[in-house]
């Protein structure tokens, strides 16, 4: 009998965008394009900025160091741009999953690409279709109370893996090797994140995101040159769920359940931020006409780090109080993405210490399957006004569209003051799906001009 490693190779291998549905294709445009947002936002912050100080570890090479014009080993090319993608929490989820395929599938699949001279835009769209769904499979099989952390690192080698073993198109006895080793040799993140046993988490490791898609591509080649694994790692019913492994396997597709964020930060906070923005719309109001937040959520937002005044970026992404803040007193879009302008102000801090935070039962119930918060707001007046339980856009329920996420893209890069590049980059997607992926791979090798 096959492992499941070996079944999930063959699965991967034989994905093809052009044989699905074509909301399958446009799912893996629209992650793209929301990908090349996330990167933009990125592009030399300091996350990425320190990967390419190490450049001596890695050598030289022809791979593309996105937005840097410059070209760099395949390795640490992507892990800049994994990075790139991944440092603000700006890129797309999945709900099952508990994290973020996208940040490692789509680096390592166009990094990869650019090095391919016949590569076509199918190919491109296949690759990606195939590493969002043996990725999410795995992430969303995982037994909670076996494996120690529900962090993206975790299981992204697994989702990057795949993707570059379809992109190369190799047989499925080495892919299938590929993903036993990528299984063992990721990043634990035991520690680390929400969900790890560290409460430090304005640090700038995270998910280890970039780190894991780097070890799902160098297991692919190790595979490819002999090296093993232990192939049958995810055959155990106590560590990963065998029906949700395999559930309509080749007939329904993972990516189709991604959720993309107006916000840069935690999706854990943003239910909380939909519903304040609701109830300040609704009833007129400003920052200063209000008292006092009560925050009624799922339990695991509550185990963000929380700071009312948070210390780094990092810190926060993963602060619910001060984000209510900024987009109460700065509005929605200086969420997209944060600035470190929004650090040490007092008026900030002041506004996240008038926030409580609770668990609401019927939020936790529905809870991973849906993220979800209502609002309590004291007025200033004495009057209160409530929400119901909301459900943050962008998720499948209440989705992003391509004309959204383009919005998005334009939002960030005026934020990011690059003010002449948005149609092509849009364009370039748009290419992507007509089967040209040059443009788009062109389009990651320009150093935008910023104001």
């Amino acid at each position: 009998m096959s492992s499941m490693t070996e079944r999930l190779a063959r699965h991967a291998l034989q994905t093809d965008v052009e044989a699905g549905d074509p909301e399958l294709k446009e799912s893996a445009l629209c992650c793209v394009l929301d990908l090349l947002t996330a990167a933009i936002a990125g592009a030399g912050t300091a996350a990425p900025h320190a990967a390419l100080g190490i450049t001596d570890m890695h050598g030289k090479g022809d791979a593309p160091v996105w937005f840097e014009d410059r070209r760099s080993s395949l390795s640490l090319a992507l892990l800049h741009n994994g990075l790139c993608a991944s440092c603000l929490d700006l890129d797309d989820g999945n709900r099952a999953a508990r994290g973020h395929p996208g940040a490692s599938v789509i680096p390592t699949v166009l990094t990869l690409g650019a090095s391919l001279p016949e590569v076509t835009g199918s190919a491109i769209l296949s690759a990606i279709i195939a590493g969002y769904d043996v990725g999410v499979r795995i992430a969303a099989s995982q037994r909670l109370d076996a494996i120690a952390t529900r962090q993206t690192g975790r299981w992204a080698a697994f989702a990057s893996c795949a993707a570059a073993g379809r992109l190369l198109g190799v047989s499925q006895k080495v892919l299938s090797e590929g993903l036993a080793i990528a299984g063992i040799l990721a990043p634990n993140q035991r520690a680390n994140g929400s969900s790890g046993y560290s409460r430090a988490t304005g640090n700038l490791v995270k998910e280890g995101i970039a780190f894991s898609a780097r070890m799902g591509l160098e297991a692919l080649f190790l595979a490819q040159r002999g090296f093993t694994g232990p192939i049958d790692l995810l055959d155990h019913d106590r560590f990963y769920d065998q029906a949700r492994l395999t559930a309509e396997l080749g007939d329904r597709f993972e990516i189709l359940d991604t959720y993309f964020k107006p916000y840069a930060c935690c999706r854990y906070i943003h239910p909380a931020l939909d519903a304040l923005r609701q109830l300040m719309h609704g009833h007129d109001l400003v920052a200063d006409d209000i008292a006092r937040i009560d925050v009624h959520t799922f339990s695991q937002a509550l185990r963000l780090a929380n700071s009312c005044d948070p210390q780094t970026l990092v810190g926060l992404q993963y602060s619910l109080p001060f984000c209510l803040g900024v987009l109460a007193i700065e509005g929605d879009e200086a969420l997209l993405p944060v600035s470190a302008r929004l650090l040490f102000r007092k008026d900030l801090v002041l506004f996240a210490e008038r926030v409580t935070l609770c668990v609401d039962d019927e939020a936790e119930a529905r809870f991973p399957r849906e993220t979800l918060a209502r609002l309590q707001l004291t007025l200033k007046s004495g009057r209160i006004v409530s929400s119901a339980l909301v459900t943050p856009r962008g998720d499948p329920s209440q989705p992003m569209e391509r004309t959204d996420l383009a919005l998005k893209l334009q939002r960030v890069m005026s934020n990011r003051g690059i003010t002449d590049v948005y149609e092509h980059v849009v364009d370039a997607v748009g290419c992507l799906g007509g089967g040209d992926p040059w443009p788009l791979l062109g389009v990651l090798e320009t150093r935008f001009q910023r104001s």
